[in-house]
Formats: C-alpha cells, sequence, structure tokens
C-alpha cells in the first residue's frame, strides 16, 4: 500500500471522526436536558367550566410558574372520564401528559363501566393531591321541601315528580342515586355528558333536584334561584351555615366529599414524580392559590407522592363498596 493511499484513508478516517463528534455534540446536550424542557399537557376529563377544571387552570398558572415551563389544560370530557385518562394512560411516561381529575370519579369508573380499558390505580403513577371539598343538594324552588327528609317525602308523595340531574360517572350520580335507593322514590335520573349542563336545565324549570359544588351553586342559593338542603361535608359550611350537613339530616351514608389530584402514566420516572410533586406543594402554598381556594370552596391538600398512593389505596375500595351499593352505572 502507497503512502499517498494511507495518507488519503487515515484523512477519511479524521473526517468522518470529526463529523461522529459534530454530531454527539449537537445531540447530547439535547437527550441530556433537565425536565421539564417544554410545554406540559394536563389532561382534564370533564366539561370546560366544572369545578374541576376551574381547579384544573389555577394549578396550571401557578405550575408554569413553579416549574418555568407553560403548563396547558386539555379538557377531554366524555365517558365518564374514560377518554381523558385512557389518553393519558396510553401517554409516553416521561412528564409531560398528565392526568388531573376528581378522585373518586377516577376510581368509581371501572365500578360504572364493564370495559373501561384502564386500571385506575395499576395504570397510573400517583403525583400529587391537590385539593377537596364536599358537595350540597340543592333542589328548584318551586319544590316544596325544606330539608332532605321532606324531600324524600315529597318525592313518595309525588312519584316521577321530581327529576334528578346529573353528570355522567360522577360523585353527585352516586349520591342522587343512593338517596333515591335509601328513600325508596321514584325520582328520575336525567344523566348528562356535565353537571354544569342540568344545572342550567334545573334553572329552566326541567330539572327539580341536583348534587354540586358549593362553587358551582353556592351564588345560585345566594339569588335564591336554587335552594340548598344539605351539605355532604363533616360539618357546616362556612358559606351555608344554617343548611345542615348529611349526617344532622338522618342520611350519613351521604357525608361524602371530593378531592382533585395530579396523575402521571404508570413508569414515569420517579425523578419526574417528585419533581411534579414539589411543584404541587409549592403552587397549593402561594397565598395567591389559598386565596382562589377559599373564594371557591376548596380546600388545599398536598402532600408526598407516597402520601398520595397510601390515600388512594385506602380509598379505591370504599368507593367501589359505594358504587355497588348505590347502583350506578355508565352503560
Amino acid at each position: 500500500m502507497t503512502s499517498g493511499m494511507t495518507n488519503r484513508r487515515r484523512g477519511v478516517s479524521i473526517a468522518l471522526s470529526a463529523i461522529a463528534g459534530l454530531c454527539l455534540g449537537a445531540t447530547g446536550p439535547a437527550t441530556a436536558q433537565p425536565y421539564p424542557h417544554k410545554t406540559i399537557k394536563m389532561i382534564m376529563p370533564s366539561t370546560a367550566g366544572s369545578p374541576t377544571d376551574v381547579m384544573a387552570r389555577l394549578l396550571a398558572r401557578h405550575l408554569s410558574l413553579a416549574l418555568r415551563q407553560p403548563v396547558i389544560v386539555d379538557d377531554r370530557p366524555g365517558g365518564g372520564g374514560i377518554i381523558g385518562a385512557k389518553a393519558v394512560m396510553s401517554a409516553e411516561p416521561d412528564g409531560y401528559t398528565l392526568l388531573f381529575t376528581e378522585g373518586a370519579k377516577h376510581l368509581m369508573t371501572p365500578e360504572m363501566n364493564k370495559n373501561p380499558g384502564y386500571d385506575p390505580v395499576r395504570d397510573f403513577a400517583p403525583v400529587a393531591n391537590a385539593a377537596g371539598g364536599a358537595f350540597v343538594l340543592v333542589v328548584a324552588p318551586n319544590v316544596p321541601a325544606q330539608s332532605a327528609r321532606e324531600l324524600a317525602e315529597y318525592a313518595k308523595a309525588n312519584p316521577g315528580k321530581v327529576n334528578f340531574g346529573f353528570g355522567m360517572g360522577t360523585i353527585p350520580q352516586v349520591l342522587g342515586e343512593s338517596f333515591r335507593r335509601m328513600t325508596r322514590t321514584d325520582i328520575a335520573s336525567i344523566p348528562y355528558k356535565g353537571g354544569a349542563q342540568a344545572v342550567t336545565d334545573m334553572l329552566a324549570g326541567q330539572i327539580q333536584m341536583n348534587f354540586g359544588t358549593t362553587a358551582t351553586l353556592l351564588p345560585l342559593i345566594r339569588q335564591g334561584k336554587l335552594r340548598a338542603l344539605a351539605v355532604t361535608s363533616p360539618t357546616r359550611s362556612p358559606d351555608l351555615p344554617d343548611v345542615p350537613t348529611m349526617t344532622e339530616s338522618g342520611f350519613p351514608e351521604l357525608a361524602l366529599g371530593f378531592w382533585m389530584g395530579v396523575w402521571a402514566p404508570a413508569a414515569t420516572p420517579a425523578a419526574i414524580v417528585d419533581k411534579l410533586n414539589a411543584a404541587v406543594n409549592e403552587s397549593l402554598k402561594s397565598p395567591e392559590m389559598k386565596a382562589a381556594l377559599a373564594r371557591i370552596g376548596f380546600e388545599p391538600r398536598g402532600g408526598s407522592p407516597q402520601d398520595f398512593a397510601a390515600f388512594i389505596a385506602a380509598e379505591a375500595p370504599r368507593w367501589a363498596a359505594i358504587v355497588k351499593s348505590s347502583g350506578a352505572k355508565m352503560d
């Protein structure tokens, strides 16, 4: 082999090495970028304008500041939460697609649907418990009932005249179905895509009974457009001090609140989950967030991913039993 050929081959080898080095230099830092380095999408499987949607947007705003990346809310209603949950379950477990939903609803859906296509515990990584609150039972002003007991008596005396509206696959559905069964009344169950639609029809006179959050119903109660009969919290609501609890009303089984949290797809790295959890906790501690939650009747929760996982493990069998006893179904 001549020295010229050897030199040419050595030159080609050096050139290839240089190109490889440039390629590594170009891709190395990109693959090693710390989390997060782009927009995070938080899927919310409820209707826009719902209490869960309001909370999701409040949290997204504060998370964007804490994580220094945009966090956007993507409403995916339908199927009682199935559509949104499945979108998160099948997403890449890289921390850029999250689920924000009402926790009991997330756990109840498989109990109410024969084939949801996912397991609410196994297929998701708990990130953080965000906030919670209670529901209030309301009736239309033309219903002559001043208490939950009187509502039951009126429904018994007037079979088929009380229409109960609810968002499909929600705690209000379970509460209403449980009330109907416990009181053995002929109350008509009217499902909606979201609870807000039931409230609209209630104001139009088509629905006579509803369970909703104080965030949604308090203004209407204060305006006299709806009458509050009972709250589902363990103690009376400071916003409705004259309204008794379900326990005081003789229905302790209906003392059921709600909680909302953040999940990631299963197999999301622990380091990412921990970073998201820290950002949620930081957001919940901000004075602005605390004030906003107080205005809409929500209480901040927080805690570690392990705390949230333990809470979910305790709640899952409880809600399975509640759904079974209520007879509520989605299909």
